[in-house]
């Protein structure tokens, strides 16, 4: 499933630096942090290796 907007991916990012040990998981915040918990390595990765090009920055929740 990629990304659909630059923060989404932007925060996958950093989730996957922080299971790599490559960063503290203290640091991260809100989705990331959620992110971090709740996925993958591999679905961090599929998630964090969508182009940023041509989307949106936040794409607002549907109701």
């Amino acid at each position: 499933m990629p990304a659909k907007s630059k923060n989404q991916q932007m925060a996958a990012g950093a989730a996957l630096s922080a299971k790599r040990g490559e960063r503290s998981a203290r640091t991260l915040r809100g989705a990331s942090r959620a992110m971090y918990e709740n996925m993958t390595e591999a679905e961090l990765e599929e998630l964090a290796r969508t182009k940023r090009k041509g989307k949106p920055l936040r794409v607002r929740a549907s109701k």
